[in-house]
């Protein structure tokens, strides 16, 4: 028999996946929601990322709302103060914080099949119960700690790029820093003048291109505030270059190799910026670009003609008390051990974010490992009704993370609305309807960047462990038009 839960729906983060789904609620007609966070405050991502650097890697322009356009962004790529900023305006804005509970982080989630309800448990002991959930937890959001031995014997300071201790002091220094990301592209050349030393451990170089980032003067955000049309004329012009720079070459390579065209762009820059062609051939990337997530900086490259930065390809054997020991026998002294070594992201632990027990006690996570990772426009997965993600398996095209959100958030918003027509308390996306869409996202995969050969050594997240590369490979159009058009009967609802 169902029974009246604690909420209509628990959103289970208070980053912008969980604002933008709070705020399309309400709008809805849906008040009786309440957001769990983990963390002390919103904005996800940009609550916990707080390293010297930070800053967004598409144009502010599109990594905002549709429906709540800033003309305030201080450059074209925004600096993560301002994106945290963002969140907290939202946030109030929206009337959101009361219904917010910061610091409470959930351990799992059963479904009730007597109750048709979720029952979620959480670290401190309290027990929520909620016909939906929202799974808005995002990705990139658990910390992955390298695997080398040793790392807890360091007798200096430890600390990965996304829990960044501010309380300590780099200026003259020797650091170290492990890994060559998105993140220590953006680390490295903030740090670099203020230490004593910087070595930078690299495993696989990032294809790193120009950026085409500026400080917006005061009249260019006057024009974008009051001019009519200056809004949307610029987030058009940001979304085409988005689209053309991520979407449209990864998912239609073999159609459209944009991203081979590209790679001479890249070594051209790569030979402009850095002067040592010793150091020059360690940072240049033996995969195709587009199989790791690239990265554009003016000034990543060039921090390496630095007199006190040095470059190590050497692979690391082990952490000692000093510092870093490389397989040849290397010491490498230091007071500072910077861990820039990326999250966990489709893999266990992580994707479910919390342990997920579905219709008949079934498990998501080992449902995915018997099945691949897979779910229905990367919304909902059969035999976990009334749950829904906003970053599931193939719903992410690689556009600006807002448009998922806000898709994500429609297509969600179309269930609940047809539940509450019908009076259902169980809404499950049926198994052909999956099967069905499955087979069209991999029907697709030979036309990506991802399986056309030349990803090999590349060290991608973007694979999972079953070899996959759980994009949805589609343009950003095809996913608006589908998150509003999508047969309602793909969805069971009973009562």
């Amino acid at each position: 028999m169902s029974v009246l839960p604690d909420h209509e729906v628990v959103i289970v983060g208070a980053g912008f996946s969980g604002i933008g789904v709070a705020i399309a609620l309400d709008r809805a007609g849906f008040h009786d929601f309440v957001l769990l966070e983990e963390g002390s405050g919103v904005g996800g991502a940009w609550h916990w990322n707080t390293y010297p650097g930070v800053a967004v890697d598409i144009p502010s322009f599109s990594y905002q709302f549709s429906f709540d356009r800033r003309a305030d962004w201080s450059r074209t790529y925004a600096p993560g103060a301002e994106l945290k900023k963002y969140a907290e305006s939202c946030t109030d804005k929206y009337a959101l914080r009361d219904r917010i509970v910061f610091e409470t982080r959930v351990t799992g989630a059963v479904f009730d099949e007597q109750a048709d309800v979720w029952r979620l448990s959480t670290e401190g002991g309290v027990e929520y119960t909620a016909r939906h959930v929202v799974s808005a937890t995002g990705i990139l959001t658990k910390p992955k700690p390298p695997a080398i031995a040793g790392v807890s014997s360091f007798a200096g300071t430890v600390m990965h790029t996304a829990r960044w201790d501010h309380g300590v002091d780099l200026a003259g220094k020797r650091v170290a820093i492990i890994g060559t990301g998105a993140s220590a592209v953006q680390v490295i050349p903030s740090i670099a003048p203020e230490v004593e030393h910087l070595v930078v451990f690299q495993r696989t170089p990032i294809w790193c291109l120009p950026k085409p980032d500026a400080p917006l003067p005061s009249p260019a955000r006057i024009a974008m505030k009051y001019l009519p049309g200056a809004k949307s004329a610029t987030r058009l012009l940001s979304q085409i270059f988005v689209e053309a720079t991520f979407p449209i070459p990864a998912h239609f390579a073999g159609t459209l190799p944009i991203a081979r065209l590209a790679e001479p762009l890249g070594r051209a820059f790569l030979r402009q910026q850095v002067a040592d062609p010793v150091v020059r051939e360690k940072l240049t990337p033996r995969y195709a670009l587009g199989c790791k997530r690239p990265s554009a900086s003016n000034d990543y490259l060039r921090t390496f003609n630095r007199g006190n930065v040095a470059l190590e390809t050497t692979t690391i054997d082990s952490i000692t008390p000093r510092g870093v020991r490389t397989v040849d026998g290397v010491d490498h002294d230091v007071d500072v051990l910077i861990l820039a070594t990326g999250f966990k992201v489709f893999e266990s632990g992580n994707t479910p974010p919390f342990p997920v027990s579905g219709l008949g006690g079934l498990d998501l996570e080992a449902w995915w490992d018997d099945n691949r990772y897979q779910s229905y426009h990367g919304v909902s997965v059969p035999g976990f009704p009334n749950m829904f993600t906003i970053l599931g398996p193939y719903g992410y095209n690689g556009s600006s993370y807002f448009n998922l959100i806000e898709t994500q958030a429609r297509h969600i918003l179309r269930c609940l609305t047809e539940a509450r027509r019908t009076s259902a308390t169980r809404v499950e996306v049926t198994a052909q309807a999956n099967d069905e869409y499955m087979a069209t996202m991999r029907s697709r995969r030979s036309n990506q960047v991802f399986f056309q050969g030349g990803c090999d050594g590349a060290n991608s997240y973007y694979f999972d462990k079953h070899g996959d590369v759980p994009f949805r490979p589609a343009l950003t159009l095809e996913t608006i038009w589908e998150s509003a058009t999508f047969d309602l009967d793909d969805y069971t609802y009973q009562r």
